[in-house]
């Protein structure tokens, strides 16, 4: 469950408690998971427990804060891989059966594109009546999954069924749909990412814009996918939630060399996401350098090509994802870069479009591989190209 988007809801219910174990199962999975309350379920439990585990806010209303700041629905239904709403009460199950939406978990629930579960919870006569029977089955038919109550004790005392299923079972189901969606279970896959510092004294460097949030997603989506995901990352200012994936910071191309040669072997999919700088001084200095002179001269030598030392040693069955970032002759460039150092596909970034390359929380990319096919894509966010991207690797090889 490594970084799937768990969307749970929560209803007015006494079982609401177990959403709270739940949504431990869930993050102890490293899953992300987000929380949606309806107005009566705080009455049972409160968002700050389920936010203190989810490790997100949780979502009450439409609006939030003295601005009216948005909870956007449409974007939460879009975002979540599985919705998941334990405990689904009799009054909300009707609601949904009906198209009623007056409040927000509702709203996401008109709106999201992926699928749905309910768990139910209530006293047996509201669960057998014929009229929640009768819901429950619209919503069967409308392509929502139902988590059987099971026999119980119930909170009034009586007993039969109705109780909501343990939240092990509950979370083994959600398991259960996402492996299923997982094509890169069991493999292994390497990710660079970010700049490098090549030093020339104690404080000064050389480096580029990379800000690491193209590798970084790429390495998400890696491991939503199922994949055990290593993460080589260069120095980045950003505070990027990496749960779930193995990371090692780096400075240098020297030090992203050394551990790039040392992890290659064992990994069947390698993105070189990283901008590692070409040159770096001969000779750094060991304290800072004065401004005394007029004129400052560096020789500079080359940094080691991680991408050719590790194409010279790619098997047959490893995947090597290469980058190109070019501003001349693009698709030109980047396919002499593919063949040269053995990639098995490229992605290309063209400084020359807007919001692609450095520092955007957007690319634009095109992805070109050796059997001559070159596939282009608009301008999206860098986690939708991270997905594009990956999505052309299982496609081609998995």
């Amino acid at each position: 469950m490594n970084g799937k988007k768990i969307l749970i809801g929560v209803c007015g219910s006494i079982a609401a408690y177990k959403t709270a174990y739940i949504i431990r199962l869930l993050k102890k999975q490293h899953a992300d998971v987000r929380v949606i309350m309806t107005p009566s379920a705080s009455g049972f439990i409160t968002a700050l427990t389920l936010s203190t585990l989810s490790k997100n806010p949780v979502l009450t209303r439409f609006t939030v804060g003295d601005q009216g700041e948005w909870n956007n629905h449409v974007e939460l239904g879009l975002w979540a891989d599985v919705f998941v709403i334990a405990p689904a009460s009799a009054n909300t199950l009707a609601k949904m059966a009906n198209g009623i939406c007056d409040n927000l978990l509702l709203a996401v629930y008109l709106s999201a594109r992926c699928p749905v579960y309910v768990a139910p919870a209530m006293d047996l006569d509201m669960h057998k009546h014929a009229s929640t029977q009768a819901n429950m089955r619209i919503l069967q038919e409308s392509g929502v999954k139902i988590i059987d109550a099971e026999h119980g004790e119930l909170a009034s005392g009586l007993t039969g069924i109705g109780r909501i299923a343990e939240p092990e079972s509950i979370v083994s189901i959600i398991d259960d749909l996402l492996s299923s969606g997982s094509p890169l279970q069991g493999k292994k896959a390497l990710v660079t990412a970010g700049p490098t510092y090549e030093k020339i004294d104690p404080i000064r460097f050389i480096g580029n814009h990379s800000s690491g949030k193209m590798g970084v997603a790429i390495a998400r989506q890696l491991m939503a996918y199922g994949a055990e995901v290593k993460l080589i990352l260069g120095p980045v200012s950003n505070l990027f939630n990496l749960e779930g994936i193995n990371v090692s910071n780096v400075t240098s191309a020297d030090e992203m060399y050394e551990l790039a040669k040392e992890q290659f072997a064992g990994a069947d999919i390698t993105v070189l996401a990283a901008a590692v700088a070409d040159y770096k001084p001969r000779i750094s200095a060991d304290s800072k350098i004065k401004k005394n002179k007029d004129n400052l001269t560096f020789e500079l030598i080359k940094t080691p090509d991680i991408a050719v030392s590790l194409g010279k040693i790619k098997s047959d069955d490893q995947i090597i994802v290469g980058f190109a970032l070019e501003t001349d002759n693009e698709v030109e460039n980047a396919r002499k870069k593919l063949f040269s150092k053995n990639f098995s596909m490229i992605v290309l970034n063209s400084l020359n479009d807007p919001g692609a390359g450095f520092g955007h929380d957007t690319n634009k990319i095109s992805i070109l591989d050796k059997d001559n096919n070159t596939r282009e894509y608009e301008l999206k966010s860098k986690t939708d190209v991270a997905k594009d991207i990956v999505d052309a690797i299982v496609e081609k090889y998995f």
